[in-house]
Formats: structure tokens, C-alpha cells, sequence
């Protein structure tokens, strides 16, 4: 009878890991082709023939960072005949300093300034950064802008075309690009076919988040919110944005070819320190949509298929490389159709993805501790420091 009972324990163990597999096999094959569905493959949109609206474009910048004088020097030569270039440093000191004159010389038919200061608003050093460029901003439209988006031509078309009447604010995720090395190329695989994925799903299902790297706003709509001081209210300026879009009865879009960031050269305590803060900031946010993030790579569903084929007298590994095929096979063809970066080690690379994502999910509800730029922090749960590089 003891024996009866433990052989059926382990069948409907057996037959929870084999229907748990299934279920987030399932999931993700569909999260895939909504993406799939989503994403358009970049293609130049022509510049405008006729009268435009005046762009401003605000680039918060902090230091010299890999490939910084592609991304910064891309956003001289857009095809947009109305638009201008506000940079914005904290300190006149900062060695990213000459590089912009540089450029700004270098492209005198380009409207562009350089401010220097720190607006103390918020523990967001980058939302600190970005005040004096929005105050000094002379256009409708205003787009933030990280220093390490690299901007196609069509930049300011592809953000503009994207706005419907619902919307309360345009953005892009960022595509990781031009990796150089193994860990580069891990995160590459965040970024792209993994959190890109998800966040064009969630926008899909009508739950747009917004996301840093670039946000087009209209500056009646964010003044008549309380203005840029408004984004203080959350400890990431995309959190508060996307409560703030939402509270207003908008939604947040993206953009339907998203960005690249040029990544060089990563190290895996680079990936590690900067996925971890991310997770941090996810999970204070936005706790409840945190939480299954847990389910979305492959590690946990192999193993639950390998515990049930192992169970099932199936052969182990015939099992295993199924599974790994259809994860990992149809997220390749997903990057690979869309234009990002893969390569002979793909499988590898989303294979130890998936191998730190349980535990980049677990610190971020346990962790008190972030680095960036070199600065170790202890951080409270309302009190965090955001920082997005």
C-alpha cells in the first residue's frame, strides 16, 4: 500500500512537470509569433515632403560609454528637417565634454546647445539630467533620448508615425547590437529576443510599458500632468511615465522597428550588475507583473521536461534536445527575422541566460544592493536609486 501510494506521488509529480513543461512551451511558442506579428524588420521610412512639426531632441549623457561617439554623433544626421539637439551633463567636468563640442562643431547645420548643471528633483540622476533640457525644450514634441541609442535616419519618423489617438507617449526598447564577446552576446539575448519580446506582447495585450531608452512626449500633455517633475514620483522615470500615461486614460506604444544600442565589449559582471538593477526596478514598480518573470525562460520548463521524461522511461536526452529546439529554435528565427544580432552560439548563449534569469529573480526580491558605474549602493524598497544605462 506504501509502496502504491509513493508510485502514485510521483506519477502525478510526474504528470504536474510533464503539464507545467507543456503550459510555458505553449506560452512561449505564442509569445514569439505575437512578437513576430508585432515587430517590423527595420526599414528606412522616407523624410517628410511636406511642412513638419518641430522635434527636440533631449540627450541626458554621464561619462564615456562603449560606442559613444557613434550613438551621440547619429543623432546630427537624421532625415527630419525641423528638429534640435539640447545635450545635457551634470558637470562641465564630465569627460564626455569635448566629444560633444567635437560634434556639435562638426555640424554647425544642426541646430544643437549643450547644457551643463544637476536639477536636484528626484534620487534619478538621469531625471535630474534631463530637467534642464525639457525646460529649455522649444518644441511640441519632445523626445528623451539616451546617450546609447544609436539613431537610424529615420529616427524621429519611425517615433512620430507611431503616435495614435490613444496614445499618451511613444517608446523603444532597445536592441542590443554590434556585441563583442561571449557575455555581450548573453546580453543581447536579455535584451532582444527575451525582454524586447515580452514588452511588444504586453503592448499587443494592451499593456504598454514604457521603457527609457527613447520616449516621445507631447509637452502640453506631460505639462498639464505636473510637467517632467512629475516623473520623481517613482523611483524610474519609465515607471512613473507609464503610471502617469495610464492614469490619464492613454495608453504607451512602441515603436514598431525598435532602437539598437551598440554594446562592445560586456563582461558577465557588467550583464549581471546591470540585469540585476533592472530586476530591482521592475519588481518595486511593478511587483505583480515582476512575479511570473520567473517563468519566462527556458531553464525552469527543461527541467520540469526532463524530470518528466526521466520519469516516463522516455529517452532523457532526445527530450531535452526536443525541448531545447522548439524554445531556442523558434527565438532564433525570431531575432534572425527581425534583423538582430545572432550568431553559431545562440543556443548557448539563451541557454545560460536562462541558466542566471532564476537567480537575477530572486535577488531582485532579496537583494539590497546595486552598482552603478563603479558606485556600490544599499537601496530601500521606495527609496532605490534608478539608474538605465
Amino acid at each position: 500500500m506504501i509502496g502504491q501510494c509513493r508510485l502514485s506521488r510521483r506519477g502525478l509529480v510526474t504528470e504536474a512537470a510533464a503539464l507545467l513543461c507543456l503550459i510555458l512551451s505553449l506560452v512561449n511558442l505564442i509569445s514569439i509569433i505575437l512578437a513576430a506579428l508585432r515587430i517590423r524588420a527595420p526599414s528606412k521610412l522616407p523624410p517628410p515632403d511636406g511642412p513638419v512639426e518641430p522635434v527636440t531632441i533631449v540627450r541626458p549623457v554621464c561619462g564615456l560609454e562603449p560606442c559613444i561617439e557613434q550613438t551621440l554623433a547619429s543623432g546630427f544626421v537624421l532625415d527630419y528637417p525641423r528638429y534640435e539637439l539640447i545635450f545635457c551633463v551634470a558637470r562641465s567636468d564630465d569627460p564626455v565634454v569635448p566629444l560633444i563640442r567635437k560634434l556639435m562643431a562638426d555640424h554647425p547645420g544642426v541646430a544643437s546647445r549643450l547644457l551643463v548643471g544637476d536639477d536636484r528633483i528626484s534620487p534619478n540622476p538621469k531625471l535630474n539630467n534631463c530637467v534642464k533640457g525639457w525646460e529649455a525644450a522649444r518644441s511640441e514634441w519632445v523626445i528623451l533620448a539616451d546617450s546609447n541609442v544609436l539613431m537610424p535616419q529615420d529616427y524621429i519618423q519611425q517615433l512620430l508615425t507611431s503616435w495614435r489617438p490613444d496614445t499618451g507617449l511613444v517608446c523603444s526598447t532597445p536592441i542590443g547590437s554590434q556585441p563583442s564577446g561571449f557575455w555581450a552576446e548573453v546580453e543581447c539575448a536579455f535584451l532582444n529576443s527575451l525582454q524586447a519580446r515580452w514588452q511588444y506582447v504586453g503592448e499587443s495585450l494592451g499593456l504598454g510599458f514604457a521603457q527609457g531608452k527613447s520616449m516621445l512626449w507631447r509637452r502640453s500633455f506631460l505639462e498639464a500632468q505636473g510637467g517632467i517633475r512629475t516623473l520623481a514620483a517613482e523611483i524610474a522615470e519609465d515607471a512613473a511615465a507609464t503610471k502617469l500615461v495610464r492614469g490619464a486614460g492613454l495608453h504607451v506604444h512602441l515603436v514598431s522597428a525598435p532602437f539598437e544600442q551598440p554594446l562592445g565589449t560586456r563582461t558577465a559582471r557588467q550583464v549581471w550588475i546591470r540585469q540585476i538593477r533592472w530586476a530591482r526596478l521592475r519588481r518595486v514598480t511593478f511587483p505583480l507583473f515582476f512575479a511570473p518573470e520567473i517563468l519566462i525562460g527556458g531553464a525552469l520548463p527543461l527541467l520540469a521536461g526532463a524530470y518528466a521524461a526521466q520519469s516516463s522511461d522516455y529517452n532523457l536526452l532526445a527530450t531535452l534536445a526536443g525541448l531545447a529546439v522548439l524554445w531556442y529554435g523558434a527565438e532564433f528565427m525570431l531575432a534572425r527575422s527581425k534583423g538582430w544580432h545572432v550568431s553559431w552560439r545562440y543556443p548557448l548563449v539563451c541557454l545560460v541566460r536562462d541558466c542566471v534569469l532564476p537567480a537575477i529573480w530572486t535577488y531582485a526580491w532579496v537583494g539590497r544592493n546595486v552598482v552603478w558605474r563603479g558606485n556600490a549602493m544599499t537601496i530601500q524598497v521606495r527609496r532605490e536609486m534608478a539608474f538605465q544605462d
